[in-house]
């Protein structure tokens, strides 16, 4: 591998860098110098130079004193002049530490995942009665963004936990009511779609977007397992329950280990199934209906009926309709796509949240009718109806 052309300057560079704590008053100072003043240098990349060296001091530090250097959050290093005499010392964060801290985190998370199956609550089998006619209820409760925090006097409406878990409640209660004039023979109960607001411990999404919360992230794991498991026993007490996890942008992690969770809840039950892959896109079948699930921020909209066509082929065949449903933006766009060179129909629907808006969804006038909505499909019908619970 070739030398980068400011290898000549490392000495000065490590000199700087014990001076000065921003790379670009490193560059700055270097470009200042007689040497390197000649040349028509990008102080961008030398600032890349200058943070690669950095970064390696603080390893070579930590080695020193056989410390691991993945391991380390941070360090002090003691400042010294260019004659070499102490003038001070430096706070110095370990760029590496954060990736380090994501992978030990999943490693409790799987370790605290084989606990719960060890002792997993018991479930007596509910015997159900044949159905004639027989229906399927979709249960979806889309972004229900447990741990979010807004107040009427900044948003105009009041948000939390609370409120969330009251609503989700409600909103089952409400929709298993409404579908009570069906034959219900099973229900699609749809879980994930950014049930938490915050994926780490800097109250944050994934992709560390800052977030209004108003609780700790371990309590808010709990408060959505409890929530999900007093509406999965609602369902119970109506028919089987298929349950189907959709990861999403807020909680893609901490999502995927309250399904993991549910599951071990469950696992000894034969009312239950699920399907909780850390796959984007999940697919249904309900006799002639096909359903595809996902949370709606990835992709071309337009592209779904091909896509779903060519990724699940015999699916496709053996269905007459077909549905996507989508999440993500907290309110509803229905698109129907009729006959086609490419494909035979398939309708498109968002669903409506039951959260409120933040301060940032409100500041940015995008407010949303909160709801939980529900489909009933026939066997050979297709979809029936459509409900909706509104709050």
């Amino acid at each position: 591998m070739s030398k980068s052309k400011w290898h000549i300057y490392d000495k000065q560079i490590s000199k700087l860098i014990q001076l000065h704590d921003s790379d670009i008053k490193v560059a700055q100072k270097l470009l200042n110098t007689t040497e390197s003043k000649k040349e028509n240098y990008n102080i961008h990349t030398l600032c890349t130079y200058i943070g690669r060296k950095r970064n390696k001091g603080i390893k070579d530090a930590l080695d020193s004193i056989n410390v691991d250097y993945t391991n380390a959050k941070h360090l002090w290093h003691e400042i010294k002049d260019i004659e070499g005499k102490k003038i001070g010392n430096a706070f110095i964060k370990n760029p590496d530490f954060k990736e380090q801290q994501q992978i030990n985190l999943e490693e409790i998370g799987e370790e605290i995942l084989k606990n719960l199956f060890k002792y997993s609550p018991t479930h007596k089998e509910i015997e159900r009665y044949k159905r004639e006619e027989g229906h399927l209820l979709v249960i979806d409760i889309a972004d229900l963004h447990i741990n979010k925090y807004a107040t009427s006097e900044l948003t105009g409406a009041e948000y939390n936990s609370k409120i969330a878990v009251e609503r989700a409640i409600e909103g089952t209660k409400g929709l298993l009511k409404k579908a009570s004039g069906f034959e219900i023979e099973k229900i699609l109960f749809v879980i994930g779609n950014d049930v938490l607001n915050t994926d780490n411990l800097r109250k944050s999404t994934t992709k560390d977007t800052p977030q209004d919360t108003d609780t700790h992230w371990l309590e808010a794991f709990e408060i959505a397992y409890k929530c999900y498991v007093e509406c999965i026993e609602l369902c119970l007490k109506v028919a089987d329950v298929d349950i189907v996890h959709c990861v999403s942008n807020h909680d893609f992690m901490s999502g995927c280990f309250l399904a993991k969770t549910l599951n071990a809840h469950y696992r000894l039950s034969k009312n239950v199934t699920f399907d909780i892959g850390s796959s984007y896109r999940k697919y249904y079948q309900y006799h002639t209906n096909l359903i595809e699930l996902e949370h709606g921020d990835k992709g071309k909209v337009e592209s779904l009926p091909l896509l779903i066509a060519q990724s699940q082929p015999q699916m496709w065949a053996n269905t007459k309709f077909r549905y996507c449903y989508l999440h993500h933006i907290h309110h509803q766009d229905k698109k129907q796509y009729q006959s086609g060179k490419d494909y035979i129909g398939i309708n498109i629907t968002y669903l409506r949240s039951p959260s409120s808006a933040d301060i940032w969804h409100s500041d940015s006038s995008y407010l949303n009718m909160v709801a939980i909505e529900g489909f009933i499909h026939s066997k050979e019908n297709g979809r029936v109806s459509h409900l909706t619970h509104y709050f």
